[in-house]
């Protein structure tokens, strides 16, 4: 939830590539139904980090939610904190029903089941990848295997 996957790949690319994050966006923008820090979420300390969290009025942290239980956690890592202050990396979010799709979409198109945590970045192309100019080379970083979350799909009916 810290983003460490995001780092170890966006760090060789600091200062050559543009730098785009994917949060979960969970249910919705509403405080408690995602875990898009940088969307939701302001300055504070949570662990002894000043980083970005989701909290309340009071600083308290607040429930979060995403179909990726890897992405469901109230503060971003702080070396993504500093890379959004500085402008160096841009975040945004995909919603629970966006990765869902994206995820079904490269396991059918290509037989690759990502994890959700990386059907979030993929979510993020499908629909942004059209604004890019053609020749734009895009990494996308599929960081674990999909197998881990196919019981809690199964369960809530997705396949």
């Amino acid at each position: 939830g810290g983003g460490s996957n995001a780092i170890g790949i966006f760090t060789p690319f600091i200062g050559e590539a543009r730098l785009i994050g994917v949060e979960a966006g969970g249910k919705s923008k509403k405080l408690g139904e995602h875990a898009a820090r940088f969307e939701g979420g302001r300055p504070g300390v949570l662990h002894g980090t000043y980083t970005y969290l989701l909290q309340d009025k009071e600083g308290q942290i607040v429930e979060t939610s995403s179909i990726s239980a890897g992405l469901d956690y109230p503060a971003v890592g702080p070396h993504h904190a500093d890379l959004h202050d500085q402008k160096i990396a841009e975040y945004t979010s995909a919603t629970d029903e966006e990765a869902l799709a994206a995820f079904k979409l490269l396991a059918q198109t290509e037989g690759i089941i990502p994890a959700l945590e990386s059907a979030h970045a993929l979510a993020y192309l499908v629909r942004e990848a059209s604004k890019f100019p053609k020749e734009t080379v895009i990494v996308v970083n599929l960081s674990g295997r999909g197998d881990k979350d196919l019981p809690e799909l199964f369960a809530k009916g997705v396949f």
